[in-house]
């Protein structure tokens, strides 16, 4: 009787320890959503001229949540990257900051945006490719809202249609440069650009190891890339291309050409479709050519999105809002107002985009297209690369002696800035 008792002694105590596990659990659950709590108020980053588009998506988000959104207007690029390098730490950042993808890497790594978690559902919203560029050491730092690339545009009062082949384009560009006019412009000293052609040919930036780039395999100086090169070269050498788009005022001096009526065509890309618009010139838009060996334009593609600041106490709020912002009925919404393609599966199949002759021409071009590395170390390539093509287009070094020199230089940096 007595070891009954002690028997059922024990079992009450254990029953208790774990009741009191239990309800201690709850309570720091509860604890910990009383203490993370509802904002009052979150805040955007967004980019310059593109606040408006928020408007739709922040009322409606604020009617669902009953939590204001404010959205503060920044230049994309270096002013937001700059800005929330010190803004975040000091606490007087925002909750979602809007990012090219490229410079994800960098601040993750620097602990200024935070990995967000959503459902698979959400994920596959998305274009395998935007999703890829907003992937960093396998983990998922922002949902994507726009892409863009380099695609072909031309002057529809010069141009009757797009040329299928970069051979059609050279043998137009050389009739036309009989009558002392351009029938096509690249900005090919810049290594955004010239990439198209490199990379097309069978060259690569870094190899890919199970879908991650390694830095420490760099095929810039590649037969390839050196083949790519001297395609490039050709078309300066022969003054298909002026002299006066070489340099740090080429692209602005290219798209005054183009503006002017000067040019028949482009590779330029949707950021420049307003102010030729605004000229009064009848854009065409297409996927670029097929290069010489039959291959397309390998074009790095730009996707933008929106991140979560590490700093904000509302991460989880955060990722809601962003998560608002981006799907479906939102980039739709986005799209109309801004023109910026939207990687949303089901929105691409819309006729919306399919019948707009410039957004599908982005669409198209996207396809065969590769978001630019968005590794810490890609920041070593551009000048160096920058330097080898404006070499090659000025005709001052032949094609492997600037590739090689460039590569050389990239991997000393890559060594010195983010070796362990």
């Amino acid at each position: 009787m007595r070891r009954h008792v002690k028997q059922i002694v024990a079992t009450l105590s254990m029953m208790m320890i774990i009741s009191g596990c239990g309800i201690e659990e709850k309570r720091d659950a509860e604890w910990k959503q009383q203490e993370e709590g509802k904002p009052k108020k979150l805040v955007i980053w967004e980019e310059k001229g593109k606040g408006a588009a928020l408007k739709p998506a922040i009322k409606s988000f604020e009617e669902k949540y009953n939590i204001n959104v404010e959205y503060k207007e920044l230049e994309l690029s270096a002013e937001m990257k700059e800005k929330i390098r010190l803004d975040g730490p000091a606490g007087t950042g925002p909750d979602v900051l809007s990012l090219p993808h490229d410079q994800i890497g960098q601040l993750a790594l620097e602990g200024v945006i935070v990995p967000i978690e959503v459902k698979e559902e959400t994920v596959d919203t998305f274009t395998d490719q935007a999703i890829e560029a907003q992937m960093y050491d396998g983990k998922l730092y922002g949902l994507p809202k726009a892409i863009e690339t380099p695609i072909f545009i031309y002057n529809k009062a010069l141009m009757s249609k797009p040329p299928e082949t970069m051979e059609e384009l050279y043998a137009f560009s050389k009739e036309k440069r009989n009558k002392e006019e351009y029938g096509f412009l690249a900005p090919w000293d810049n290594f955004y650009f010239a990439n198209a052609v490199l990379s097309g040919m069978g060259g690569y930036v870094f190899s890919q190891d199970g879908g991650k780039a390694d830095p420490m395999n760099i095929g810039l100086h590649n037969d390839a890339s050196i083949r790519g090169a001297t395609y490039i070269q050709k078309w300066y050498e022969e003054k298909l291309f002026p002299k006066g788009i070489i340099g740090e005022n080429g692209g602005s001096t290219l798209e005054g050409l183009f503006s002017e009526g000067k040019v028949a065509s482009v590779m330029s890309g949707p950021w420049a479709f307003e102010s030729y618009q605004s000229a009064g010139i009848d854009i065409g838009a297409s996927a670029m050519p097929l290069l010489p060996n039959g291959n397309p334009m390998n074009t790095f593609i730009g996707v933008k999105g929106f991140h979560v600041n590490s700093f904000s106490p509302y991460q989880k709020w955060s990722t809601k809002l962003v998560e608002h912002l981006t799907n479906e009925q939102n980039a739709k919404i986005r799209y109309e107002q801004t023109e910026e393609v939207p990687p949303v599966n089901n929105l691409l199949d819309d006729p919306m985009i399919k019948e707009n002759e410039k957004a599908s021409a982005i669409v198209e071009q996207a396809k065969t297209g590769e978001p630019m590395p968005n590794i810490p170390e890609m920041t070593e390539i551009w000048g160096p690369m920058v330097t080898a093509m404006q070499l090659v287009a000025n005709g001052k070094e032949e094609p492997k002696q600037a590739l090689e020199e460039a590569v050389r230089t990239i991997k000393s940096q890559i060594e010195a800035n983010h070796g362990s």
